[in-house]
């Protein structure tokens, strides 16, 4: 979906006045790190605007990505096609333990529903992660500073978030999960120009995923708590980029 000229035109003081300054003094966060100072909060006029904007595209065409495992690329979803792949990786003990979907395919269906069939507006986007053409992990690439997420921490337009789980146990547990973190957010900040950032929020008792994003690049903004859980606020700042 692209915004019209028209809307463009219209929107486009607002995005320019929500843009966070970059040299904005640094302060200490929650979890013991460094972060900059708050952005200005998003308002609930210029909401309506983001969401005609350039919202995510599709990852499809995103290209890939070589990682020390082989090439990895996002695909979208295809219900029809892999619901019973994800239904499968949903009832993985280690995987139910968080993502809580266990149960039959209609429970993965619905999930994946709520996603493909929300208005349309392409705010979220389930994909597979295929390594070497094999899928064997899932992904949700979401406009975060338009997600319910937003309300918990200082947003900036074209916040883009993430949602990962390794599909197949034998990729467990052997350093992967950094390894495919670091190629999606370098396909998320080649491919999206106006994002400034990649945020997530694993569970804080999800160990190995809080230390999964710490060892690619992210840092621990803060420990939030949602509606499902207290969360540890994972956030990688295009600036790093070339640092990393």
């Amino acid at each position: 979906m692209r915004l019209t000229d028209t809307a463009l035109d219209t929107a486009r003081p607002a995005l320019d006045t929500a843009r966070p300054g970059l040299d904005a003094p640094d302060a200490f966060d929650a979890c013991g790190g460094v972060r900059h100072a708050a952005a200005p909060r998003l308002n609930a006029g210029l909401l309506p605007l983001l969401a005609e904007a350039d919202l995510l595209d599709s990852p499809a065409t995103w290209g890939s990505v070589t990682t020390r495992a082989g090439a990895f690329r996002l695909e979208p979803v295809r219900p029809g096609r892999d619901l019973e792949l994800l239904t499968g990786w949903m009832n993985d003990p280690e995987v139910a333990a968080y993502w809580e979907l266990a149960g039959p395919a209609a429970v993965t269906a619905a999930h994946l529903r709520s996603q493909l069939d929300g208005d349309g507006d392409g705010r979220s986007i389930p994909c597979l992660g295929l390594l070497d053409g094999t899928p064997m992990s899932y992904w949700e690439i979401y406009r975060a500073d338009l997600d319910p997420l937003s309300s918990h921490y200082p947003a900036r337009p074209h916040d883009t978030g993430i949602h990962l789980l390794i599909g197949d146990g034998t990729n467990r547990g052997r350093g992967l999960g950094t390894a495919l973190l670091r190629a999606v957010a370098d396909l998320v900040l080649g491919n999206r120009p106006r994002c400034t950032r990649i945020v997530a929020e694993p569970d804080i008792r999800n160990t190995p995923s809080v230390s999964a994003f710490l060892s690619s690049g992210f840092r621990c903004h803060a420990e939030i708590d949602l509606p499902e859980k207290r969360a540890a606020l994972m956030v990688r700042e295009r600036a790093l980029r070339n640092l990393l």
